[in-house]
């Protein structure tokens, strides 16, 4: 707990009523803050789950911002997908009023310890492999954050024993003042995000926030093999590198087919890169970079080395769906970047279909030429973006408009010949056709389950 904050008769404005947001509304008002909440869309647009909060006591003002919701406000939590810059929160700051992400308020009341990993790409995978592994070794942990379940509503549930393990993006870390992991995790950083941070500089700037509280008792886990995490290493907390091309000094690195962990005084050795079942190099890092958290943490080697080999993966992260005729299909929906969508590629050796496109977040998809020329034989183009990717990618690969995402399944298992991969990597966000990345990666695996059901009903005798 990173220091007590008292809500009761506090008036808290929650801006933005999606899932962080309703959480962020419930628990103020059960610890006794007046709290009102705004959102832009209309009442006939929100869920039941929204419109009960006016039974907990919130007060909903919906279908617009009113300035006036800012009067005798004394914090203003807006919901991660609201801009650090929005009129709104200048208004709040120049009016002295505290404005904090919801992970900085939920710190305030976490009890136990914190491991918060954040990046461009790998977040939830390293996430999910962390709690694994500590649930293996017998920690009392919980998941949360930016993987799916707001930390707020996970409070209640902590104990001076319990070890939080958080999902954080850059959208979080932007706005808090005292949050504070006991380990910090940047695994990667490439563009993303710019829409919203403008710049590259801006991006990484929020993403070291993470280490701006550490103290020399906490621990900073760094990628070493990227050079824009290592501009960013802090100075107050130890630093733990992970690696797969090189030997670190103190960390996680792949030495021949060996897995080993470093410290100061000894040199241990985890587990082989055999035992590893997710595909491709980049979840090697998110491997080794688990790994180091874990043991920092006080996971044994051999609970590692266990929660490894039984780590299943986490779905929307070149999930396997389905082989149809000899083809395979992956669910990468996550892949809501430029850099994700190339490492997604980059799993297979070649002859992929791959499915682009979505809203777009100010990428440079060019930057995807040289892989789609050397792994893939067809890219479908969906959603908002298609007509940028296509001049930017354009004579790189075989190119098809499908439009949405149901045409380009089709398009691909048509086109698709035994032997080859179809794989959804959009390198883009979702919401131009779809709630978030998981409704499209359920919507696409939906479609891949009806084509295999369409293939076995047609291969059927009819007697």
């Amino acid at each position: 707990m990173t220091g007590g904050f008292e809500l009761r008769g506090k008036h808290v404005l929650v801006i933005g009523l999606a899932r962080t947001g309703i959480a962020t509304a419930r628990f103020c008002a059960d610890h006794g803050a007046i709290v009102s909440a705004i959102d832009s869309h209309a009442e006939s647009e929100l869920g039941p789950e929204v419109l009960s909060l006016r039974e907990e006591g919130v007060k909903l003002e919906l279908g617009g911002q009113p300035e006036s919701s800012l009067l005798k406000q004394d914090l203003v939590i807006p919901s991660p997908g609201v801009p650090a810059d929005a009129p709104l929160l200048q208004q709040a700051r120049s009016k002295g009023i505290t404005v904090w992400s919801e992970i900085e308020l939920a710190d305030r009341f976490l009890d136990g310890r914190l491991i918060g990993i954040t990046g461009s790409n790998g977040k939830t995978t390293t996430t999910s492999l962390v709690h694994h592994i500590l649930q293996v070794a017998g920690f009392s942990t919980m998941v949360a954050g930016n993987i799916g379940t707001p930390l707020i509503s996970r409070v209640g549930s902590t104990s001076e024993g319990t070890t939080a393990v958080v999902e954080l993006s850059s959208f979080q870390l932007e706005l808090i003042e005292t949050f504070h992991p006991d380990i910090a995790v940047l695994l990667n950083l490439t563009p993303d995000h710019l829409d919203r941070h403008k710049t590259m500089e801006a991006y990484a700037a929020a993403k070291a926030r993470i280490f701006e509280k550490q103290t020399e008792s906490d621990f900073a886990v760094l990628n070493a093999d990227d050079p824009g995490v290592v501009r960013l290493a802090p100075r107050r907390p130890p630093i733990y590198w992970f690696s797969r091309k090189k030997e670190v000094s103190q960390g996680a690195f792949l030495r021949g087919e060996e897995l080993v962990f470093r410290t100061s005084k000894q040199e241990e050795i985890l587990l082989k890169r055999e035992e590893i079942s997710l595909p491709g190099a980049h979840n090697l890092e998110n491997v080794l970079a688990a790994v180091t958290a874990a043991r920092l943490e006080g996971a044994s080697v051999a609970a590692i080395s266990e929660a490894v080999r039984t780590f299943p993966g986490v779905e929307h992260r070149l999930e396997f769906v389905a082989e149809i005729s000899g083809v395979r299909y992956y669910n990468d929906s996550k892949a809501t970047n430029v850099d994700a969508t190339l490492k997604a590629l980059e799993a297979f050796p070649g002859r992929v279909l791959v499915i682009l496109g979505g809203k777009d977040k100010g990428s440079d998809y060019s930057v995807l030429q040289g892989t789609l020329r050397e792994r893939s034989v067809l890219a479908l183009l969906i959603g908002a973006a298609a007509e940028k990717i296509e001049q930017q990618i354009a004579g790189s690969v075989a190119l098809e408009r499908a439009g949405d995402l149901e045409r380009a399944v089709d398009i691909a298992g048509q086109a698709a010949r035994r032997g080859d991969v179809v794989l959804l990597a959009p390198a883009c966000a979702s919401f131009d056709q779809f709630e978030n990345y998981e409704h499209r990666g359920r919507v696409f695996k939906e479609l891949v389950r009806n084509r295999a059901q369409q293939q076995a009903s047609a291969a059927s005798p009819d007697y």
